[in-house]
């Protein structure tokens, strides 16, 4: 059932790099019947702790109490929750293409320009473009390319994201740690 005040949330979650914690992280999302739409993973700019990027459509008093539970868990450093207008954010989108087509019809070069991405490689048999942008951006410019019948592939990233502040919430936490543990 939707309901009218979802909206996308992302959440940054920062924990230790143990095994097993994604699978902690995301069965929270499931026990609360909340999809994830995108996850990313990687190492964070602080040393020994990861970084997860998890969107998902939720309203706010749902995705307060998947944040909040996530943070008891006992590897997890910090999460938050934030709407798209609080964060910097990118995907990356592959399409190969037909370069037959490509080469039938100048206005598939122009579009991929026009759109601001980059043929990275091509061959006899196809070709490689490359997008970065925002999610909408990615599914216009694949859906531009779809109406062009060229299209063998098509995918995209997860999200990464960097909040609009300085530096990142969890160096924040971390330090009044050290200073409250020194």
């Amino acid at each position: 059932m939707m309901k009218d005040n979802r909206k996308l949330y992302t959440l940054l979650v920062y924990s230790e790099n143990i095994a097993g914690i994604l699978n902690q992280i995301t069965a929270v999302f499931t026990r609360r019947q909340v999809n994830i739409e995108s996850l990313n993973v990687s190492a964070s700019s602080i040393p020994g702790v990861h970084k997860y990027t998890i969107t998902a459509w939720s309203d706010e008093d749902q995705i307060q109490k998947i944040t909040k539970q996530i943070e008891k868990k006992i590897d997890v450093v910090k999460a938050n929750y934030f709407t798209d207008d609080q964060l910097f954010i990118r995907e990356t989108g592959l399409y190969k293409l037909s370069t037959k087509r490509v080469l039938e019809n100048p206005e598939i070069s122009r579009t991929i320009r026009r759109c601001g991405a980059s043929i990275i490689e091509v061959n006899p048999t196809y070709v490689i473009v490359m997008m970065y942008g925002v999610t909408e951006q990615i599914i216009d410019l694949y859906r531009a390319l779809d109406a062009f019948d060229c299209v063998f592939q098509y995918t995209r990233s997860g999200r990464i994201a960097v909040t609009r502040g300085k530096q990142e919430q969890v160096s924040e936490f971390l330090e009044e740690r050290e200073r409250n543990n020194g």
